[in-house]
């Protein structure tokens, strides 16, 4: 839901354009590849960060290992912050930093509990959310009636590219998790089952809430005890606080339960982060999980208590970080996947190959690197954020600097990747 608030409360859309941007952009985000790579992780049954190996090399792949581990960290810390907001909300004996502490306790329990409860959490936490969503919607309905669809200042093409951006580094950021849970799955499963299971679960999953919350942030500014809630646009569960006041004491249990569904997002980030630290290194991989977790919670909390107060400024910041990065590694991924293995999984030999770094098996991983160096250097001229934005990105594009570096990494790598296998001499085993 915050996603979608993002438009009308950072980049000034109104109704209209904020849900014409994210109509279009989760359809064709979705196919993207953080659908495909959920057949990654039922197929070759490994990590995300170990199958990164196979394209980037045992010694290169600690890059991204070392990037999934903070971009996850951030994400954790934004929903962390989504959640106490909301707890915060509640009562006047509550607020926003005691929120966060308890939102992180109750994510480093879920973590703890491994695998299967993780997936029992999740199965489950999805339906309070739904029935706040629907009485959200029917307490709201009159302001969201009158409320003007569009803005009253003209809509400029960069707030449109950036606002799009921002819901794309949303989207693909689950490229480097959605393997993590399909390990335990089926490798027999068709693999566009797998694919279409995946992209209509998050389809039907994010669309939706990116309108609600768009809906409603530009409607705040219509409606004053929205926008005091609100809170200058940085305080989330303020407003959905403000939204649900009409229901009264039932509001207020809604308002418990969607704040306790925030580890449903924050539990498989961080379970993410730790098996992700565990492949930088040998030594990294000795590091008892429960010890990480821990560790990531300690972090997390008083970052998540300072970036509270400049919520918007923290969440654009954070998600600009994580698709920057994601953009090169997921078109490296999938060119060495598509072009190098012709979508053989049986040529990955994931057994012999995963912790050898010498292996055939393995790429050299000088493509992976090279390419992603450049692919960054290119991003850095096309990016907009507050504390920098590029030469391109300047002249009025808005930020594509995610979708630029995804298109120039894919004939970048395949060049790169060709030529090392003609200088190391080594090609797969079949």
């Amino acid at each position: 839901m915050a996603a979608g608030t993002v438009g009308p409360a950072f980049y000034g859309l109104g109704i209209r354009d904020a849900c014409l941007v994210i109509v279009v952009v989760d359809i064709i985000n979705e196919t993207r590849p953080v659908r495909i790579s959920a057949v990654f992780g039922p197929k070759l049954g490994t990590r995300s960060m170990v199958q990164a190996r196979f394209s980037w090399g045992y010694y290169g792949a600690i890059i991204p290992s070392i990037l999934n581990v903070i971009s996850l960290q951030g994400y954790v810390i934004l929903n962390t912050i989504i959640g106490g907001q909301t707890l915060g909300a509640i009562s006047s004996h509550l607020n926003a930093t005691l929120g966060i502490v308890i939102i992180g306790l109750f994510t480093l329990a879920v973590v703890f509990s491994g695998y299967r409860v993780l997936h029992w959490y999740e199965t489950f936490v999805w339906i309070p959310n739904v029935i706040a969503f629907v009485v959200m919607l029917a307490v709201s309905g009159k302001h969201l009636v009158d409320a003007p669809l569009t803005s009253p200042s003209p809509v400029l093409a960069s707030a449109v590219m950036t606002f799009g951006a921002t819901l794309a580094a949303t989207n693909v950021s689950y490229a480097p998790l959605t393997p993590d849970y399909g390990v335990y799955h089926d490798r027999k499963a068709s693999s566009w089952r797998i694919f279409l299971y995946a992209y209509l679960g998050f389809l039907m999953s994010s669309m939706p809430v990116h309108l609600l919350g768009a809906a409603l942030a530009a409607t705040a500014y219509h409606v004053p005890a929205w926008e005091a809630g609100l809170g200058n646009g940085n305080n989330i569960g303020g407003l959905i606080a403000a939204i649900l006041s009409p229901a009264g004491g039932f509001g207020k249990f809604l308002l418990v339960l969607l704040a306790l569904s925030a580890p449903s997002v924050c539990a498989p980030s961080m379970y993410t982060a730790c098996t992700s630290f565990g492949a930088i290194s040998n030594v990294s991989a000795r590091i008892p999980r429960f010890l990480l977790a821990i560790i990531s919670t300690v972090i997390l909390m008083p970052i998540a208590i300072v970036g509270s107060s400049r919520f918007y400024a923290t969440f654009v910041d954070i998600l600009g970080f994580v698709g920057y990065w994601n953009a090169p590694f997921c078109a490296i991924v999938l060119a060495e996947h598509f072009v190098f293995r012709k979508s053989r999984w049986s040529s990955y030999h994931v057994l012999d190959a995963w912790n050898k770094p010498d292996h055939p098996n393995l790429a050299r991983g000088y493509a992976a690197v090279f390419t992603f160096v450049a692919a960054i250097g290119f991003i850095v001229v096309c990016m907009d954020q507050a504390w920098w934005v590029g030469p391109i990105a300047r002249a009025g594009t808005g930020d594509i600097g995610m979708l630029c570096g995804f298109t120039l990494s894919i004939p970048l790598f395949v060049c790169a990747r060709w030529l090392e296998r003609v200088w190391s001499g080594v090609k797969h085993v079949e």
